[in-house]
């Protein structure tokens, strides 16, 4: 089992930057892939980034790519989601989750094991 809390959600305006962090316990947190997603009223939950166990791969939605960085520090567990320039678009709940997976399907929502409960994150225009 892996427990995941995430932290760090806000209200910003646009333009605006936060950081997002998700501290993993239970399982090996060092030997799983992490993702970070994204769900707005109404819309489904979509992949906004991933990171792999040992960090050296990471992977971003193209809507994300270039505003949002993925990081991890497996001496603290936790993984982070460094979010600048944001939209009001990015506006959503945001879960970290954890898989076992290969690193191909690390898009695909359903490849995921563990999740957070989500953390807010709004933007006004």
């Amino acid at each position: 089992q892996v427990q995941l809390v995430e932290s760090g959600g806000g209200l910003v305006q646009a333009g605006g930057s936060l950081r997002l962090s998700c501290v993993a316990s239970g399982r090996t947190f060092g030997s799983t892939a992490m993702g970070w997603f994204r769900q707005a009223p109404g819309k489904e939950r979509e992949f906004a980034a991933a990171i792999s166990w040992s960090g050296t791969l990471t992977d971003y939605a193209d809507s994300v790519k270039g505003r949002f960085t993925i990081s991890r520090d497996n001496a603290k567990n936790t993984v982070y989601l460094q979010m600048n320039t944001l939209k009001p678009e990015d506006t959503a709940v945001y879960y970290c989750a954890a898989t076992a997976t290969a690193w191909a399907l690390v898009r695909r929502r359903d490849q995921y094991d563990y999740w957070g409960q989500g953390t807010q994150v709004t933007v006004s225009s």
